[in-house]
């Protein structure tokens, strides 16, 4: 076994037992991008399928809430995904917070290339729209302090995902950076927020994460999907809560967490 494989394998040793670490190892701790991708490659197997994609970090918000200085991408594995209204495992939960999140979903492969993919060129690739919440974690104990390389290894703090209903297609008539999101931490807290939060435009994350991981050497596959990060300051949440995420005219998503 390598060394990235062995750190992939205590960081998901510690996401199955709902544990903290407070740093890998001196001799698998990644030093660079490249190496925390590396790592995060491992939780690919022939038994754990990759079901699609997301963006940590694309507003400044969520920067700040895990001390990076720019977006960072991860897999978002098949067993980590669940329907719209779904009861979500929160019992281990450390960072308790929710974030309403854009997501397309691809309608064909998009290989690696010699030259960076354009938002014309990603958006074509796109077969639909639809709404997320993401519920993330992260299996340092100290993620503000973790650090860009040792985050990515961390699969971007995925956790739990809610993937809600595809919109209809006047979304690509919209300028969804303008678009207002609600979202509703039922008889407890609300909040508002809008599509310019996730870098500026959420077809602009959606360019930076096709570049970012075709350039890795990966396919983005038909059928799957990538959620671009929060349009919401992230809200926070507790065992028992229902969260609602309202996108207007473009549908709601929501959960209950266990």
């Amino acid at each position: 076994m390598n060394q990235s494989h062995h750190a992939c394998d205590i960081l998901l040793g510690h996401f199955r037992a709902g544990t903290t670490l407070d740093t890998l190892p001196d001799d698998l701790r990644p030093q660079t991008r490249a190496d925390g991708y590396a790592i995060q490659s491992h939780l690919e197997t022939d038994t754990r399928r990759r079901a699609g994609w997301k963006i940590a970090a694309t507003s400044i918000a969520g920067q700040r809430h895990i001390n990076v200085d720019g977006p960072i991408a991860g897999r978002l594995m098949a067993d980590m995904v669940h329907p719209d209204g779904a009861c979500v495992p929160f019992d281990h939960n450390r960072m308790r917070v929710a974030e309403a999140e854009f997501v397309f979903t691809f309608a064909r492969d998009l290989d690696p290339k010699a030259t960076p993919y354009s938002q014309a060129e990603a958006l074509d690739a796109v077969d639909s729209l639809s709404l997320g919440i993401e519920i993330p974690d992260s299996r340092f104990a100290n993620f503000v302090a973790a650090g860009g390389p040792q985050l990515i290894a961390d699969n971007a703090c995925a956790n739990q995902f809610v993937l809600g209903p595809k919109c209809l297609d006047l979304w690509r008539d919209l300028d969804i950076s303008q678009h207002r999101v609600h979202t509703d931490v039922v008889g407890k807290r609300q909040a508002d927020g809008i599509g310019s939060n996730v870098l500026g435009d959420p077809r602009s994350a959606l360019t930076w994460f096709v570049n970012e991981v075709t350039a890795l050497g990966i396919t983005l596959r038909a059928g799957e999907f990538v959620t671009t990060g929060t349009c919401i300051i992230p809200i926070e949440i507790g065992s028992g809560d229902q969260i609602i995420a309202d996108f207007g005219v473009l549908g709601t998503v929501s959960c209950h967490l266990s």
